[in-house]
């Protein structure tokens, strides 16, 4: 017998917050089946990554809470996305073998501690083992955000009635969006510019072998330094890893900018990239209306909702 799974993403941005409740059975593309997308009221958000981002936390509760009801869904545990700048994401080498992932812990904080600007113990800190290399360093992905930060949000979504069962980035929700399709490829490299946030992650045998993403303060697309980003993350990527294949590439951006950053990628890395579609990734149910820019606008959302089906 073949059970059907919903499970319910939450982005929270700069734009305000997209909700998106998928369903799905294993091995199958999901299916959208609810969508729903609102603004805070001014001054209800300020993203930090020492202060907690909610300055307004009555209007920002029943924001969520509106916009869940307008769903008319059961599903209350919701996969989370916050703006990668609100943390920090870095790959470590580690030359120190660990027998439990609490001794890994402790080995990542004590390595940090001189060059983190803030109290290491003060942050709470999530970790994936990815590969071990043969000269017996370990590698790990490492994920960072203030306690402060991740409690309030926490405590706010379970007042606004939503349970939280995973709170993560926004570079990883897409990377989830498009895992499927990257799993056909050998090596691959994506690079993505959805919220005014260039990211780039990528992967070797299927192992997640680079990742950084840079908010570009602007009020519009600006290609220069869009254009800049990309060929520095590229060049520390490169020096990183010089003796490794070449990757096939892959790019995915929102709405007016995905032609022109196409264009950027392939300037930028000297191949012809693979568009992604978040429109691609997921189709919605038969009575659902959904155009691409809806689509567009739910990448980060759906590819947390991915994460719990």
């Amino acid at each position: 017998m073949v059970f059907t799974k919903k499970a319910l993403g939450l982005e929270i941005c700069r734009n305000g917050l997209r909700m998106a409740v998928l369903e799905g059975t294993r091995g199958a593309p999901p299916k959208l089946c609810a969508a729903g997308i609102d603004s805070f009221d001014a001054e209800t958000l300020r993203f930090s990554q020492r202060d907690p981002n909610v300055l307004n936390p009555a209007s920002f509760t029943a924001k969520v809470k509106d916009t869940h009801l307008k769903l008319l869904t059961r599903v209350h545990r919701a996969s989370v996305s916050l703006p990668d700048s609100v943390g920090r994401i870095m790959l470590l080498d580690l030359e120190t073998r660990f027998r439990s992932r609490d001794e890994g812990a402790d080995i990542i904080r004590w390595k940090l501690k001189k060059s983190f600007p803030v109290d290491i113990n003060a942050i709470h800190l999530d970790y994936q083992v990815l590969r071990r290399r043969e000269t017996g360093e370990t590698v790990v992905l490492v994920a960072l955000i203030a306690r402060e930060v991740v409690q309030q949000y926490e405590e706010l979504l379970l007042e606004a009635g939503l349970e939280p069962v995973r709170i993560g980035f926004t570079s990883f929700s897409l990377y989830r969006l498009f895992a499927r399709r990257l799993a056909l490829a050998e090596n691959a490299l994506l690079l993505t510019y959805f919220g005014r946030t260039v990211g780039i992650m990528a992967v070797r045998d299927g192992v997640l072998d680079f990742c950084r993403s840079k908010e570009i303060r602007a009020s519009a697309f600006d290609p220069e330094r869009v254009f800049r980003e990309i060929t520095g993350s590229l060049l520390a990527y490169r020096e990183r890893n010089q003796a490794h294949a070449a990757h096939e590439v892959f790019c995915a951006a929102a709405g007016s900018a995905a032609r022109d950053f196409r264009d950027l990628v392939a300037e930028a890395t000297g191949s012809e990239p693979r568009v992604l579609r978040s429109a691609d990734a997921i189709s919605p149910r038969d009575d659902i209306v959904c155009d691409a820019v809806l689509f567009d606008l739910l990448s980060a959302s759906a590819g947390a909702a991915m994460g719990d089906l």
